[in-house]
């Protein structure tokens, strides 16, 4: 674990952090006794909308700088980190002048994770806000209407990269900590707020929450629900896909394309072996009847989204190509399985590649006077799992009926857009749940914006939550 030595971005060390959460909330338990939980929604108060509009703007203006992409974009989160304790450390016990427990933790130089404690009055008693992550997906200006990297604000819009996702929420929840360190509520229940490094991409691994979880630092947050603010539309999200990346590796016979019964076609056994791996993938795994219960927008996929080939002229049969994509997998199947089953048709294809379906009357996968045959190859990328969140949970009412309460009706919804770690934390007796409140049609797209009317009803939605543990 590396701690940044830089005393603008100051940091304290996990011992210093334990041992200053056990004695403020020892000072805290001799306090006057908590409020009422609905004293807790007044002394809070509403979203202050020019201090988000301000911090988010700070965030934003810092987007080129936080895109994940390696290895060619590799994101600076501590320059999100920086704005981040700008706002709170005032309130922190570091500099006296408030109870927030703040602790910046650093595994790559310039890459760190803040975990910041609001500490209640009841020993166990807890909650927290995860996932608010400080890096984005890539923004090509020259495809936007809109500087991508600069905040601008068209009526009620809030527009640029990661508005939506996610650096609206990360300056929606340090809001919230804020307010809380300014008013200093008598809440019997701990509020902690996790903002994390290096969700939007798996390549470089032990960066954020993976490396917070193996190091224990997140572990008391099982004592109670754990809200992972990573979604959109305003909504609870309970369910997400598992996502399993692959590439087909196909090797052919390269060839003057007048003469094609004499090469062997990548592109075409591609297409055609992919074909066949989807037909089998969709009869064993066909959509599952908890789809339903749950939500889905769509069943568990398996498709391409990627080719690459290594150039040549128009002329030529190349010798190879490689097809890439992902299966998108509901959280009611095993990845695990599905892998296993994807080599297996794979395999199988290979040993019968003469049964393979081909087009046209040359279009062959197999030369049987030079003992050639086309072949396939599948490998993996990191996978990871979905989630069904536990619906029987105290976590999901109490966000149930805070949505309800706020926006005016509650309908939870499931997607198989994937979120990391998620399933792990369940795994491991965390009781997730998941929302947010961006807008689900800007995610990780051109012209991303967020609405401010719906930030300031999160808030009202988080504040709602607290209020309601209190009882």
């Amino acid at each position: 674990m590396v701690k940044n030595s830089n005393p603008s971005i100051s940091a304290i060390t996990t011992s210093d952090f334990h041992s200053t959460v056990s004695r403020v909330s020892a000072s805290l338990s001799l306090a006057d006794s908590p409020y009422p939980s609905e004293m807790v929604k007044d002394t809070v108060g509403d979203l202050n909308t020019d201090s988000f509009v301000k911090l988010l703007s700070k965030l934003i203006g810092e987007s080129e700088y936080v895109q994940n992409n390696p290895p060619d974009l590799i994101p600076q989160e501590d320059r999100i980190v920086r704005h981040v304790l700008d706002a709170l450390l005032p309130y922190s016990t570091q500099t006296g002048g408030g109870p927030l427990i703040v602790n910046h933790v650093t595994y790559f130089p310039g890459r760190g994770n803040v975990i910041v404690e609001y500490p209640g009055t009841v020993p166990g008693k807890i909650l927290s806000f995860v996932g608010m992550h400080m890096d984005v997906v890539t923004a090509n200006p020259n495809d936007w209407d809109f500087d991508p990297f600069t905040l601008s604000i068209d009526g009620d819009k809030l527009r640029g990269r990661g508005t939506t996702d996610c650096l609206g929420h990360v300056a929606l929840i340090t809001e919230l900590m804020r307010r809380l360190g300014e008013t200093k509520p008598k809440l019997k229940s701990t509020v902690v707020a996790v903002f994390i490094a290096n969700e939007e991409n798996s390549a470089i691994s032990g960066v954020g929450v993976d490396a917070l979880v193996k190091d224990g630092l997140l572990n008391k947050l099982k004592e109670g629900p754990l809200y992972w603010i990573d979604t959109a539309d305003k909504q609870p999200c309970i369910g997400t896909g598992g996502m399993i990346p692959w590439k087909l590796r196909v090797t052919g016979k390269l060839f003057h394309s007048g003469l094609p019964h004499k090469a062997i076609n990548p592109l075409e056994l591609a297409m055609d072996a992919v074909k066949e791996i989807q037909l089998r993938f969709y009869r064993d795994f066909p959509p599952h009847p908890k789809e339903q219960i749950y939500g889905f927008a769509t069943p568990s996929t398996m498709k391409p989204t990627q080719w690459h080939y290594p150039g040549g002229g128009i002329n030529q049969i190349p010798a190879e190509c490689t097809i890439s994509g992902d299966v998108r997998l509901t959280p009611f199947y095993n990845v695990i399985d599905v892998m296993k089953k994807l080599q297996e048709y794979v395999d199988d294809i290979n040993n019968h590649i003469e049964r393979l379906e081909s087009r046209g009357p040359v279009s062959k996968y197999v030369l049987p006077d030079e003992d050639l045959r086309g072949s396939l190859t599948i490998s993996f990328d990191e996978a990871m799992s979905g989630v069904a969140c536990d619906l029987k949970s105290h976590g999901f009412h109490v966000l149930s009926k805070a949505t309800e309460e706020v926006v005016g009706y509650v309908k939870p919804y499931s997607i198989t857009g994937s979120l990391p770690l998620i399933r792990e934390l369940q795994d491991e007796g965390f009781d997730v749940q998941t929302s947010g409140y961006g807008l689900m049609a800007t995610y990780h797209a051109k012209n991303e914006y967020c609405l401010l009317s719906d930030m300031c009803q999160g808030y009202q939605v988080f504040v709602s939550i607290i209020s309601q543990l209190e009882d």
